[in-house]
């Protein structure tokens, strides 16, 4: 799996973050009286999400692994592209079952306490919990890690994707209500396209049609991250 589409979903989509974890970075306390200590405290929060992501690409790269090792990464590759079609375009809205629903208020619970303290510990380990809240944008990036069918790529792939989530909720949490939002409302309609495009390269990728980069043939062994 192409590697640049991981910065491009976590750039793109973090416009979709910004109403989603937006109201958490500026609710981020202060760190140290200056401004410096301000700024590292939100580069630390940013930084534990970035730990959280590639963590999950090192769980999503494996299990991508143990497929393309059982020359199953062509179907993998298919499956997470054409489910992330259907849940693009699906209409009905699924609750999330009762032992999600726990989990979630053990996260947000464990996230208020952080939010109580003013170090820049806390704030990394806020960062890392926020990373495991539930986001279907996430969800997305994950099938694409998984899709690179290797340990290293699946981390390098989410690295990338939570880099680039950077730059907006950094933005935020340093400029607060000072940031102006038109520019995330204005490129709104980029988010789906993305979700697209990364669907369709899966399935291409699955199709194994033998096109550099885009379609490689895995049947034959051969690998294109």
């Amino acid at each position: 799996m192409e590697l640049w589409t991981a910065f491009i979903l976590g750039l793109v989509g973090s416009l979709h973050c910004a109403g989603m974890c937006g109201p958490l970075a500026l609710a981020l306390p202060a760190t140290g009286n200056s401004q410096t200590s301000f700024t590292l405290g939100r580069i630390a929060y940013n930084a534990g999400r970035v730990v959280t992501y590639s963590l999950l690409g090192a769980l999503f790269g494996v299990v991508g692994k143990a497929f393309a090792l059982a020359g199953l990464q062509r179907w993998l590759s298919l499956i997470a592209g054409i489910a992330i079609l259907l849940a693009f375009f699906a209409t009905t809205k699924f609750a999330l079952n009762t032992r999600i629903s726990l989990a979630v208020t053990v996260l947000k619970n464990a996230l208020g306490k952080l939010l109580q303290r003013r170090t820049f510990n806390s704030l990394l380990l806020l960062g890392m919990l926020n990373g495991l809240l539930p986001c279907g944008l996430v969800y997305v990036a994950c099938a694409g890690a998984a899709a690179t069918g290797e340990f290293v790529s699946g981390i390098q792939y989410m690295f990338l994707f939570g880099l680039g989530t950077v730059p907006m909720l950094l933005s935020i949490g340093l400029l607060g209500k000072k940031l102006h939002f038109a520019l995330r409302l204005k490129f709104q309609k980029l988010i789906p396209i993305c979700f697209v495009l990364l669907g369709v390269l899966l399935i291409l990728r699955g199709l194994s049609l033998g096109i550099p980069y885009v379609s490689p043939d895995l049947a034959s062994g051969g690998c294109c991250h």
